[in-house]
């Protein structure tokens, strides 16, 4: 349980494995970790905590909000009203044209792994 949770039931999924930073996580590890945050986030839906909606969120990089640096996803319940959430005004948002998008696209994808 997260010990400054931002609803009841806020839950961390955290690898046992020290990484700082997702791109550090291993694939296989990685998966199991999305595996467990699943079944979790079903729980946690079933069970009495107001939910009237989940995020999943991580913080990867210290101007992302990252504190703690190892490896962590949260699982936060979330309902109306719950004054949680990412905003974006109109200085934050990036509007590309379809070619911007394609050449960030293009990239990133040189990097992936094959």
């Amino acid at each position: 349980m997260d010990h400054r949770p931002v609803n009841a039931g806020h839950v961390l999924v955290i690898p046992r494995v020290h990484v700082a930073y997702i791109s550090e996580l291993d694939e296989g590890i990685g998966a199991h970790l999305f595996k467990i945050s699943l079944g979790i986030a079903k729980a946690v839906r079933k069970s009495g905590i107001r939910c009237e909606g989940i995020n999943l969120f991580v913080a990867d990089g210290e101007i992302a909000g990252q504190e703690i640096f190892h490896f962590h996803l949260h699982i936060i319940p979330r309902f109306k009203g719950d004054g949680f959430g990412l905003r974006f005004g109109p200085k934050n948002l990036f509007k590309p044209s379809r070619m911007e998008l394609d050449e960030v696209a293009d990239d990133i994808r040189k990097f992936l792994k094959k």
